[in-house]
Parts: C-alpha cells; structure tokens; sequence
C-alpha cells in the first residue's frame, strides 16, 4: 500500500487514511473522479453566481446591491481557480498517458458515484449554498457538517488491501485535499516501482500552459516534481496551505459567510438571491424526479445555454487530445474556450435565472442545470472535422442567439449572436487556410 505524503502536513485537526493506488489504472480512476469533482465544484459556483440579483429593481438596497456585488466578484475568482484546478487535474492525466476526463453525471448526485458523504447538487446562493461549499472545501482532518439536506447515504466497500487491483475500483476519501494527496502518494509510489519514465508517457505538448492560458500556475506536467507542484496549487488554493487557510476557497467561503449572516441580522427580509430552481428541458437518464421547463422562451434560452456548455466542453476536449494543429490553431481553441466563458456564459446565466420556469411553479425562475446530454459528443478525435464541426456549432448558436435577442427583454443576446458568429469565423479562417494551402497537382 502506497503511504501517505508526510513532507506536507495535513491542515485539519487529523489526517485522514491512506488511499491505495497500486496500478496505473487506480491512478487514472481517482484522477477522473478529481476531474468530476472540480467540474461539480465549478458548476455549484457558477450556478450560485447566476442566482444572484442584479439591481435594486429585485428588492434589495443599494449597499445591499454593492455587497452582492463584492461577493460575485469573490465567486468569479474562485470559478477560474476552478478551472485551472480542472486544467491541472487534466495535465496530470494527459501526463500518465491517459484521456482527459470532462464528464460527470448529471446534477444532483447524491451518492454511489463517490464517497457517501461527498454530494454535488445546485444551490441558489445563500447560507446553505456556503455553508456546502465549505464543508466541499474544508482543510483535510477538519471535522464541519455538510448543509441541511447533504446528509451522507449510505456505505460504501472501499478497495481491500487482498484486492489485486486488475481493475480500479472506489476509495474512501472525504475532502478535496484528501483524495489529491491519496493520488500524489500513489504517483510517488508508481514511480519508485517503474521510474518517471515509466509512469510519465504522455506527450507534454498535448497539455494546457501558462503560454496560452495565462494562468502562471499552469505548467506541463513531466515528471514527479511538477506533479507535486500541480497538486499542492490545487490543494491550497482550495483548503489552504499548512493550517493558514485564510485565503483559500474554504476561507473565502467563511468571509462571505460571515458578511451574508451579518446583513441578514441587520434586514432578517435581505435576499440576495433569485428565487431559482436547477431545471431540465427533458429528464435525463440518470437523474429522477427533476424539475422541467415549461414556459416555451425559457425553454429556448435554456437550450441555448445548454448548447454554450457543451461547446465549451468540445472545444476543451479537442485541444487536450489535439493532434496535427498548429499553436496558432492551438491558442485560437483556448482562447475560444476563455471567451466563450467570460463574453457568452457568464451573461446568458444571469439572463436564465431571471425567466420563469412555468406555471406550475410561480415565482420560481430557471436556474441552469448545465445538462450533460451524452458525454461522448465531448470527444472530437479527428482534427478536420473536428473543427467542421466546431464552427458549424457556433455559427448555428449565433443564429439562435440573434432569433432570440429580437424576443421581449432579450436583447443583450445581440451582443453574444456577434460574439458566437465572430468565434466561427475565427475557426473557419485556420480552416480556410489550410484549404489554401494544398496545392494541386497539374
């Protein structure tokens, strides 16, 4: 069994038992799930962001309003360490040879895909929403409860020490934190049986860097010393480093905490968030009893954002296993990635929660579920029609978004319809050229 890293020591009041990691395929399991959690966390965060309200029209004070506003802009920050943190999980994988991992089950998940006590689900911000959002984040060993209505279902059989461990299989880890030391023990583990070059044989190129994605944090993934310094970001960034977690996600969370319970004392009426509910414009095959869209235009944007999500997913899965494009083409794929996110998402979110869900549910509005269709449309394996591909969906989600913007109180999907069009001309220019490139024969 592989030990637990002990240069490190653990933030909480105890460490927490060591994971086994005995093959590549166990390493490659817990890396995936890593990935499904820091695209789960990412998702709680965005969708809590969008909850929030967005002028005093929404029943809210101007000081109010600025503090809502201060605790977005905390939300965005940690949404980007999120991403980065799912970049860095996904070099890790590309590093040992393997595919990078963006699917996950639908929300909410509740039990059997994890540790009975480690649940995902889509909360409008608020006292409960931060209240799980800290106890996901908590230091490693700290004993805190999950918010009313997360409480731990059931047992699980984690892998026995007699376990030939051919196939991978679950294992009992409770924080952030634990599982990335569990991986990073058994990196350091495999390496001691098979040399760097033995367990590294990924190809660097095919990884995510600070040269394209700005993040000074985010560097290829070779060798053990930079595996270990791609966990320690992740894990510091979201519990803290050596007990001092003042300015990590967990502390951030603590802070908005705080202020939030403060200015409820003060207005015990103080909402700050929309009254949203995750909804579906058709029930999924792994999710029952979820909640679905009736109101026809609702039902358009939702697919719209929806649609948004799953291209961003496509276009990160394409640079990750890219093979044959050029850096330029290369940065035109991250760089789409980025503005798909801050030009496109982050203001049709908003737009969402501020619809209505129908009639059998008045008052509420939509809150998204960022639907997981069929995770295999993430895959794009072959680089022409991948990119065919990839513009043709931007170019159709243009159009919808320009129909759309001409709808009553829809207008600012004008400004995305021109974002999206100028996305896949974008893609179509790296296109063209390489069309303009072949020379024919006489």
């Amino acid at each position: 069994m592989a030990p637990m890293a002990t240069r490190r020591p653990p933030n909480g009041q105890a460490p927490e038992p060591p994971l086994r990691v005995e093959s590549r395929e166990e390493l490659v399991y817990l890396l995936g799930e890593a990935c499904e959690l820091e695209h789960g966390l990412l998702c709680e965060y965005l969708y809590a962001q969008f909850s929030l309200k967005r002028s005093v029209a929404e029943g809210v004070t101007p000081e109010q309003l600025a503090r809502i506003q201060a605790w977005e802009a905390t939300l965005i920050d940690v949404v980007k360490q999120e991403m980065l943190h799912l970049a860095l999980a996904t070099n890790i994988l590309t590093a040992i040879g393997a595919a990078p991992h963006f699917e996950r089950p639908n929300f909410p998940i509740l039990s059997r895909w994890y540790p009975p006590d480690v649940q995902i689900a889509l909360v409008p911000f608020g006292e409960r929403a931060l209240r799980h959002f800290m106890y996901l984040e908590r230091p490693e060993g700290m004993p805190l409860e999950d918010a009313e209505g997360f409480a731990a279902l059931g047992q699980m059989q984690p892998l026995r020490s007699d376990d030939p461990q051919l196939t991978a299989g679950a294992e009992e880890w409770h924080t952030v934190g634990h599982l990335y030391r569990g991986i990073e023990a058994g990196i350091a583990h495999l390496v001691d049986r098979h040399g760097e070059g033995g367990v590294f044989i990924g190809p660097p190129r095919a990884q995510a860097t600070t040269q394209v994605f700005e993040w000074p944090q985010l560097t290829a993934v070779t060798d053990l010393a930079s595996a270990s310094r791609a966990i320690e970001v992740i894990v510091e960034q979201g519990e803290g480093a050596r007990g001092d977690w003042v300015n990590s996600h967990f502390g951030k969370f603590v802070g908005i905490l705080e202020d939030y319970l403060a200015l409820r004392a003060a207005d015990p009426s103080f909402e700050p968030a929309r009254p949203v509910s995750p909804v579906y414009r058709r029930e999924p095959p792994d999710i029952e009893a979820v909640t679905l869209i009736e109101d026809p235009l609702t039902s358009r944007v939702a697919d719209l954002f929806n649609a948004v999500y799953e291209v961003i997913l496509q276009l990160q899965s394409r640079y990750f296993v890219h093979h044959g494009e050029t850096p330029d083409e290369l940065e035109t794929l991250a760089k789409t990635v980025k503005h798909l996110m801050n030009w496109v998402m982050r203001s049709l979110g908003p737009i969402l929660t501020s619809l209505p869900v129908g009639p059998r549910l008045p008052g509420r509005t939509a809150g998204p579920a960022f639907e997981i269709v069929r995770p295999a449309f993430f895959v794009l394996p072959h680089r022409e029609a991948a990119w065919k591909i990839l513009r043709e969906r931007l170019a159709t989600l243009g159009g919808v978004a320009a129909n759309l913007a001409g709808e009553p109180g829809l207008g600012a999907l004008k400004v995305m319809a021109g974002n999206l069009d100028g996305f896949a001309r974008d893609l179509g220019g790296h296109l063209d050229a390489r069309a303009s490139a072949i020379v024919t024969p006489t």
